[in-house]
């Protein structure tokens, strides 16, 4: 059964939600992160993406605070994201609470660092976080573009024990127009162990049954949500405790 995980995204301590990883066309929610943690919670979620863009965008997290209410007043396990380029950053967000941490900039700028947290940390804790414009890695939030194709990428980690890759068509992000399926279906059958999070297009819950059909591990959605085409209830099937 595939996992349901909504996505908190942070900038300047305000929950938004963005199309394409443009900045420019951003949309402030009003509500508080733990305000929303805590109604997820009360739905029967157990478990938040929480993105900390200041972070990403300055090359160290920030919003430490904002993981610490959540985990300090729920019981929401947290896959922590946002700047992470130390194992500092990754000991101080364990200390903070969260329970996993994915990391997407230092995979590129310090492969073998990556690779060795794999190890050091155990694969059920690390996630790589593999966004791609046009199969190309972009990092920094997004705002960074590379010539590093998405495959090779996967390729050199999950050769050295990667378990989790969390994947963002970012041309569908935020746009609502359905997850880049062809995509998550090339990534399962090139790396048949690795566990794909798929992130991106999420429409409504038709494109949920379809991923977990597919045998997508987790799906983190956002936007849909915030703005009405999921409601938590019709996500009630899948979060039925086996």
């Amino acid at each position: 059964m595939i996992q349901i995980i909504p996505s908190i995204i942070i900038n300047d301590g305000k929950v938004i939600r963005l199309q394409q990883g443009d900045l420019s066309r951003e949309k402030v929610y009003d509500k508080s992160p733990l305000d929303l943690a805590k109604n997820f919670e009360d739905h029967g979620i157990e478990e938040v993406h929480l993105v900390d863009l200041d972070g990403a965008r300055r090359g160290e997290p920030v919003n430490y605070h904002i993981l610490e209410a959540i985990t300090g007043h729920t019981n929401l396990k947290v896959d922590f994201t946002g700047g992470i380029h130390t194992d500092g950053d990754i000991s101080k967000a364990y200390e903070y609470g969260a329970k996993y941490i994915t990391a997407a900039s230092v995979a590129v700028a310090r492969k073998e660092l990556f690779a060795s947290w794999i190890i050091s940390y155990g694969r059920e804790k690390i996630t790589l976080g593999a966004d791609a414009m046009n199969g190309k890695i972009a990092i920094r939030g997004w705002q960074k573009s590379t010539d590093i194709e998405l495959f090779d990428h996967i390729e050199y980690f999950y050769s050295r024990g990667l378990k989790y890759v969390k994947t963002t068509d970012i041309a569908r992000d935020g746009l609502m127009e359905g997850p880049s399926f062809d995509l998550y279906q090339k990534i399962i059958d090139t790396f048949p162990d690795i566990c794909v999070l798929a992130s991106g297009g999420v429409r409504n819950v038709d494109d949920i049954k379809r991923l977990n059909d597919m045998g997508v591990f987790a799906v983190i959605f956002g936007k849909a949500y915030y703005e009405g085409r999921i409601k938590l209830k019709e996500l009630e099937s899948y979060l039925v405790k086996v």
